[in-house]
């Protein structure tokens, strides 16, 4: 079932300019990925990642000594009240939210995963670190499956793997640079097989071929969400699968580069080059992949919050007259959802 824009997308000058260059300086990976999209979700998508960026950045570079990520979510807060401050990012996420009726649930269990690292949790479990990779990442691939216009909950599902193996690259690439500052991202219970600790990951960042194996098998995971994630792509809109394949296969390429580097990702950081990029999005221009079933199965319980958060039911495609009612009788769900809120503003006096 499609999600059609209630109201306008429309941002300032400003707001565009500050969406693009946070783009491009946040990620060439995404950034070169993005040009794929149509106009009508490249905008909307990088405002997406401005905010997400913005986010991520004031946990990061936090140096107040109070809780970045509560702000944080103070903010969001505003910006689901219809009031959001006097900051690029939010004013554009403002419009975004909007525009799409994105659920508060999603952008609230991304910051959720920044409390997390303002904690400094570590995982014990896979299932563990999956569920902090669901909220720092599988929201925004369910987020951008929203813009995108869909809202099924098998299609969210994929979405979210995207997410979860995407950030599980990120991990394993990242080693060496988060033990430096401190962090272990890895399952404990994995270092431990190998004769490791967090605690001495992070007193001695070195590499060691027991901490390849760690990392070897985080990719041999992130893979399989990969290949589950990409029999999601026929099912979005033809003009969009390119930039999603794109970013799907330059992602798996960092941890291919991770692998021909013998997994150390403690001395070297494994990157994929433009001319790379540039061959791995003509290969996704070229329409592999955008063919074939979609695999069924159920949201990983990482996931599943988010996929029910945003999901609309899933019905066959129908045709003619009957395609038009149902259209109808969905933007008349979603303007009942947003008269709800607006209500609810009312009440709040915003």
């Amino acid at each position: 079932m499609a999600n059609w824009p209630l109201d306008p997308f429309r941002l300032s000058v400003e707001e565009r300019a500050h969406c693009v260059a946070a783009m491009r300086r946040g990620s060439t990976s995404f950034h070169a990925a993005s040009l794929l999209l149509p106009a009508r979700i490249r905008l909307p998508a990088r405002a997406l990642y401005a905010f997400c960026r913005a986010g991520d950045d004031t946990v990061d570079l936090n140096t107040d000594g109070d809780c970045a990520a509560d702000r944080l979510m103070a903010r969001l807060d505003d910006i689901y009240a219809g009031q959001p401050g006097d900051i690029t990012s939010d004013r554009a996420f403002a419009a975004l939210v909007r525009a799409w009726a994105i659920p508060h649930a999603l952008p609230a269990a991304m910051i959720e995963g920044f409390q997390w690292d303002e904690a400094g949790r570590n995982y014990r479990t896979l299932d563990a670190l999956l569920d902090y990779c669901a909220r720092v990442a599988g929201t925004v691939g369910v987020m951008m499956a929203i813009l995108m216009g869909r809202r099924d909950p098998v299609v969210l599902a994929r979405a979210a793997d995207l997410g979860l193996a995407m950030q599980l690259t990120n991990i394993a690439r990242d080693v060496g640079e988060d033990a430096r500052q401190g962090r272990v991202y890895l399952p404990l219970d994995w270092l431990e097989v190998e004769g490791l600790s967090a605690d001495r990951l992070v007193d001695r960042p070195y590499y060691t071929a027991a901490l390849g194996n760690v990392v070897a098998r985080l990719l041999t995971v992130a893979d399989g969400y990969y290949a589950r994630a990409v029999t999601g792509l026929a099912s979005l809109p033809a003009d969009c699968r390119p930039a999603i394949l794109a970013a799907a296969l330059v992602y798996r390429e960092i941890g291919r580069g991770v692998a021909a580097n013998g997994f150390n990702s403690v001395d070297d950081r494994a990157y994929t080059t433009g001319a790379t990029k540039l061959r791995l999005a003509a290969r996704a221009v070229g329409g592999w992949a955008f063919s074939g079933p979609i695999d069924e199965t159920p949201a990983h319980a990482s996931t599943l919050f988010l996929v029910e958060a945003a999901a609309m039911p899933t019905r066959k495609p129908l045709r003619g007259f009957d395609a038009k009612v149902d259209r109808a009788m969905e933007l008349l769900t979603l303007l009942g959802t947003r008269e709800r809120e607006w209500t609810a503003e009312a009440r709040s006096g915003s």
